[in-house]
């Protein structure tokens, strides 16, 4: 088997690229980074495995590529799978495109900086998170789940039409995230919240697989509030 996936299901794109080589039934090696421990902070990972020091990676052979959207593409131009999930037309592709290019400015990066601000600090230094930091991401991270909605999930069942896509599996990753804190992506968002749950049906098994440790956390932090 020659594609390796180094991964940290904790991190919403190596749960996106987890999922997709699954339901596109792509072998690969699970190769698993802890990045909780800095694993991938190592001089041996930066050598052997990433010059970026993140995940997802892959090597395939003796390529080796990270970012999970580049590789993504790369996977559909050299592996030998059914493209449904990442289209080969050109404009359900774009379409698919368009929402990857759109959501990196949006509610991965509002998502992203209301995260690492509410818990990860929090748990890295032992001191309580910059309450004004919070509540601006989370109004920024609000507005975005919200123009998702009205853009995209408007008037069509998934983000590039009527069928699920490498779009949708990226997406549903991203906003389970800040679940871990106890915020509640879909709350007042009928429509995000039936596209959410159609999102999970679809790829099941793969997507609890994927979402196990995650939603072990969120469990956890919805128990600690009660």
């Amino acid at each position: 088997m020659s594609l390796k996936l180094y991964y940290d299901l904790l991190s919403q794109p190596s749960r996106a690229l987890y999922i997709y080589l699954q339901v596109c039934k792509i072998p690969f090696e699970k190769c698993p980074v802890a990045l909780r421990k800095g694993e991938h902070l190592s001089e041996e990972f930066k050598k052997d495995i990433s010059r970026f020091q993140k995940v997802p990676v892959i090597k395939d052979g003796g390529f080796t590529l990270a970012e999970s959207i580049a590789i993504l593409r790369y996977l559909s131009r050299e592996k030998q799978f059914s493209n449904e999930w990442y289209p080969k037309d050109s404009k359900l592709q774009a379409q698919v495109d368009e929402y990857l290019e759109w959501q990196h400015n949006n509610i991965r990066t509002f998502g992203t900086l209301y995260f690492r601000t509410k818990w990860i600090q929090p748990l890295l230094t032992g001191e309580p998170p910059n309450a004004k930091k919070v509540a601006t991401y989370e109004k920024h991270l609000a507005e975005c789940l919200s123009s998702m909605e009205e853009l995209f999930l408007k008037d069509k069942p998934f983000i590039a039409g009527d069928k699920a896509t490498a779009a949708d599996i990226w997406a549903a990753c991203e906003i389970e995230q800040p679940r871990i804190t106890g915020f509640d992506p879909v709350a007042g968002r009928p429509v995000l919240s039936k596209w959410l749950n159609t999102v999970r049906k679809t790829f099941s098994p793969y997507y609890e697989e994927a979402h196990l440790i995650l939603n072990k956390l969120v469990a956890k932090a919805n128990a600690e509030t009660k």
